[in-house]
C-alpha cells in the first residue's frame, strides 16, 4: 500500500551558515533506511566540512549552483544539472555563488550522521 508523506522533517545542517534541509524520505521522517530524499536550500557563502560517506548521493540542482570539491578537482553544478557522488569518495559541498542554491539530494542507502564521516 502506498505511504503518503504529508510533510518533511527539518534536519539540522553542518556548515558555516544556516542551511535548510527538509527530509521527505529517510531515517528521520519516514523511518526509511534504504534511501533518503531531501530538499535543500543553502545560502550564498555556505560551506560544509568535507566528507567520505558510506552512501551514493544523487543531487539535482533546481536553482543557483553548487560547488562540489573532490580529490580530482572541482565541479560547478548549475540549475538544470545533476551530479552523482559515490560511496567512499571524499567530497565537500558549498554554495559560494550569488543567491546560493536550491536542490534535491537522494542518498542510497539513506543519509545518516553515523555514515557521512565528516572531516574533523
Amino acid at each position: 500500500m502506498p505511504t503518503l508523506i504529508s510533510q518533511p522533517s527539518r534536519i539540522e545542517a553542518s556548515g558555516n551558515k544556516p542551511k535548510v534541509i527538509e527530509e521527505y524520505v529517510g531515517r528521520v521522517n519516514s523511518e526509511t533506511a534504504g534511501a533518503s530524499v531531501a530538499h535543500m536550500r543553502s545560502p550564498e557563502g555556505w560551506q560544509e566540512p568535507g566528507q567520505t560517506p558510506d552512501f551514493d548521493e544523487y543531487t539535482v540542482i533546481l536553482r543557483g549552483a553548487l560547488r562540489v570539491e573532490h580529490k580530482g578537482g572541482t565541479l560547478q553544478v548549475s540549475a538544470g544539472q545533476a551530479v552523482i557522488t559515490q560511496a567512499g569518495e571524499w567530497v565537500r559541498y558549498s554554495t559560494p555563488f550569488p543567491g546560493g542554491a536550491e536542490y534535491i539530494a537522494v542518498c542510497v542507502p539513506a543519509f545518516s550522521p553515523d555514515t557521512v564521516h565528516r572531516d574533523r
